[in-house]
């Protein structure tokens, strides 16, 4: 489980990196010009706490996964970790209309793998909170 924990580690990591790219990739400048400035400010904020977040988290599970299975406080950081993800794979579902990606072989394919991504790291999270 100890690899499981260090691989999902690497790939928040490359989730939190590939924040980066949102700004430009969903045209934020543009899409986000008729929001007032608060409104505006909140989308970048929000999503850089997100990422430092996932990253943070990423951090831990790949110098820490020792801890994480072989401490009570690990186990229920694992468990804090399974929620998060859980509720990130509900909101796949049911917080993103499908019109945002029916239909559209590139949306589908990252809707599908991301899912996959959510499920999988719920399932890694809580496998090691259950021990």
């Amino acid at each position: 489980m100890e690899l499981q924990l260090k691989i999902t580690g690497i790939l928040m990591i490359a989730l939190a990196l590939l924040h980066v790219i949102f700004p430009r990739y969903f045209n934020w400048k543009q899409e986000l010009m008729p929001l007032s400035v608060i409104n505006r400010e909140m989308m970048y904020v929000h999503a850089f706490f997100i990422a430092l977040t996932v990253l943070l988290m990423g951090l831990l599970c790949l110098t820490s996964a020792g801890a994480l299975l072989g401490t009570a406080l690990g186990r229920r950081i694992c468990l804090g970790f399974a929620l998060f993800w859980m509720a990130r794979l509900c909101i796949q579902f049911f917080g993103y209309s499908s019109r945002s990606w029916k239909g559209k072989r590139f949306e589908t394919a990252v809707h599908v793998a991301f899912s996959f991504l959510w499920l999988y790291l719920s399932g890694v999270f809580m496998f090691t909170y259950l021990g």
